[in-house]
């Protein structure tokens, strides 16, 4: 079968095993193939061109696209989008496969057939990673990166590192304006679907690992901070704001001391979520959700929350000193808190800064 779909494959420093991708490439039905050298060294780049000669023999249009020096994953897949765009040729998107032959041809061309019958929804390959041969680096850093996407982000996606990805024409211009230059860029991809609701489904995949998956550049403590740097941002703003908060909330109860212990809470915690409340709107609204338009439906949706959260604080914090006293005032104030801001942040993520 045909299907009117470009392949890109990106790869630095291949092998073998790169020729085996290409090889079945070529006789898979696919319209084009674009391969980007991304600064291999000098004793690699014969594969590449090997690669075109492999294609040429076998009737599939190639082209080879190459960095002067490594920049990225990231930037060797903007580069091959951007001559992508600049000439579809036809095509309805791409699917994008890594070099190192961990992609079934089968698993390739179902996704290159569910962009061909869906040519506006991004389709992911998602592996098994409960199976044996999963290695352990990979298994706890795709369950990890799975969790903070769900928590922070509200996308439920099973592989979050997958580089088998089918990417319809519609929404290709949008991932090439992202920033990122290495392994976050496919994590700003994922982001990207959510801030602009770009359906997308996944599509299991056969879950290959060749030689403990040695050939990945994937560095795994210096990419994963990377990818949870992106993450954390999400976070960041709230807890700086809770931080003002509870500084507040301390200094107030010291001040407040003369008063009954329901009085002194409820104004401590009533001043001190106003102060940090403006931070936190500030923030979440610019730097966390990025949301641009008027601010009244937002600012509205925000101190509702607030009110609410700052009823339940009161009344759970004052609740519980009266059985355990004054003293425990900090403790207190931090447990309820730390439990309403988890609550909290899904309902500014899913309903206060909807976008």
């Amino acid at each position: 079968m045909a299907y009117p779909v470009t392949i890109i494959i990106p790869s630095l420093n291949p092998d073998e095993k790169l020729l085996k991708v290409v090889s079945a490439a070529a006789s898979g039905g696919f319209s084009r193939l674009i391969l980007v050298d991304d600064g291999s060294a000098e004793e690699n780049r014969h594969y590449f061109t090997r690669a075109l000669e492999i294609a040429q023999e076998e009737g599939l249009p190639a082209t080879l696209l190459r960095h002067a020096k490594n920049l990225g994953k990231g930037r060797a897949l903007k580069t091959a989008f951007n001559d992508y765009l600049s000439n579809p040729q036809g095509c309805v998107g791409a699917v994008t496969v890594d070099g190192d032959n961990q992609h079934c041809i089968e698993d390739v061309q179902r996704c290159a057939q569910c962009l061909t019958e869906h040519p506006d929804t991004v389709f992911l390959g998602a592996r098994d990673f409960s199976l044996d041969n999963v290695p352990p680096r990979s298994r706890f850093g795709n369950r990890f990166t799975s969790f903070l996407f769900r928590f922070a982000c509200g996308l439920k996606i099973s592989d979050t590192q997958t580089g088998l990805r089918a990417i319809p024409n519609r929404w290709m211009e949008d991932f090439l304006d992202l920033v990122g230059e290495r392994f976050e860029y496919e994590t700003n991809m994922l982001l990207e679907m959510k801030t602009k609701n770009i359906p997308f489904r996944e599509i299991p995949i056969q879950t290959v690992y060749l030689e403990e998956n040695k050939s990945s550049h994937f560095n795994p403590l210096k990419d994963s901070m990377r990818i949870m740097g992106v993450l954390f941002r999400f976070l960041a703003a709230s807890g700086a704001s809770w931080g003002v908060d509870i500084l507040l909330f301390t200094l107030l109860q010291f001040l407040f001391r003369g008063l009954s212990i329901t009085m002194s809470v409820f104004l401590s915690t009533a001043i001190a979520r106003i102060a940090s409340s403006l931070i936190n709107l500030s923030l979440n609204r610019t730097v966390v959700f990025r949301q641009k338009g008027g601010l009244g439906g937002t600012v509205i949706r925000y101190y509702i929350l607030c009110g609410i959260q700052l009823l339940v604080s009161a009344g759970l914090v004052s609740l519980l000193l009266h059985f355990l006293g004054r003293a425990w005032s900090l403790p207190v104030k931090l447990c309820v808190d730390t439990l309403l801001f988890l609550a909290s942040f899904q309902v500014q993520r899913e309903w206060v800064f909807r976008r």
